[in-house]
């Protein structure tokens, strides 16, 4: 061998690594995701979530090896029929990475993916969803079924529930709720406009709230860290568990659940300045005149005509206990 210029150590390597067991496409994202991902990523979920929801589920048991380029176009394009022109970009670039390391571990020799560029696939850009009543109850039922902690479910319910922007639930402080008046009062420091915001609470979500006092022991905190409880959870943790749901709804983000309520009590008929005040928009002309008066009491009807409307929308075809919340917690045997 050496007389002909072969490396009998490197010839040895060579063959052994033929007679390995092909390795697919399922095996290797799983080792990227432990061996780079989990390890450089502070926030790898959403990561994980591509792969296992769209990567593995279509193309997961094709060899390594084999996958081309119309293999990856086909996950692309089921991504695209969801209406979800960021998630199919992030698939792009997580395929594209994730095969650059499988170039570097001598596995493949070309990354089909770069051949795809991103000119080609409609820009990462903000679009506005308002889900339907089914997906409502689908995703309270996907929240419930999960593994998912139990105060993040509640916090999502809550967001839906109250209306309110992701940040001012998660930072809300146990002085600012008041068991007996059944309100939440924001201060203006902690909402977007500056103004002091009032959250006439629902029965559901006042028994939230109980629920959650009891959770968050003696942390000032509604929504305390696991690792500090004198300080409230992350800004991502919301969004990590639900990038973690696997649901048959389209593509949101937390977010448009406040174009979700906002949507479907405009089509129910109620009062546009009630709604945009439970938003905490500035109402615009005249009518801002009068906003000192908050509507508070027509507010306070809307949202338990609210919440018993959600509720309803977890009745429908569900089999799952998620607490004393009103009509939902009741199981038809």
């Amino acid at each position: 061998m050496v007389a002909h210029g072969i490396n009998p150590s490197q010839k040895k390597q060579e063959e052994k690594l033929k007679q390995k067991d092909p390795t697919t496409v399922k095996t290797f994202a799983k080792r990227w995701l432990t061996d780079i991902v989990e390890k450089s990523n502070r926030d790898p979920c959403n990561v994980t979530r591509i792969i296992e929801k769209d990567i593995i589920r279509i193309i997961g048991k094709l060899e390594l090896e084999e996958l081309t380029t119309a293999h990856i176009q086909v996950v692309l394009d089921r991504i695209k029929q969801r209406g979800s022109d960021h998630v199919e970009l992030l698939t792009r670039n997580v395929l594209k990475r994730m095969l650059a390391y499988a170039i570097s571990r001598g596995i493949i020799f070309n990354n089909p993916a770069a051949a795809i560029e991103a000119r080609y696939i409609a820009q990462a850009t903000s679009r506005d969803v308002a889900l339907t009543a089914e997906e409502i109850g689908i995703l309270l039922r996907g929240i419930y079924t999960s593994n998912m902690n139990r105060r993040h479910k509640l916090a999502l319910h809550l967001l839906i529930f109250c209306m309110v922007r992701k940040s001012e639930l998660i930072e809300a402080t146990w002085s600012e709720v008041n068991f007996n008046t059944l309100e939440w009062r924001i201060p203006g420091e902690r909402m977007k406009m500056d103004n002091p915001h009032i959250v006439p609470l629902s029965k559901q979500a006042l028994a939230m709230f109980e629920e959650l006092k009891f959770l968050a022991g003696d942390s000032p905190y509604v929504f305390p860290s696991r690792n500090d409880h004198r300080r409230p959870i992350s800004k991502t943790t919301l969004n990590c568990a639900v990038r973690t749901l696997d649901l048959n709804v389209r593509d949101f983000v937390i977010h448009d659940f406040r174009r979700t309520a906002s949507t479907l009590l405009h089509e129910q008929g109620y009062n546009s300045d009630w709604v945009e005040k439970c938003l905490a928009h500035k109402i615009g002309g005249v009518r801002g005149v009068y906003n000192c008066a908050e509507y508070l009491n027509q507010r306070r009807e809307m949202l338990q005509s609210w919440a018993d409307f959600v509720d309803a929308q977890i009745e429908e075809g569900r089999k799952v206990v998620i607490g004393k919340f009103g009509k939902a917690y009741e199981i038809n045997n």
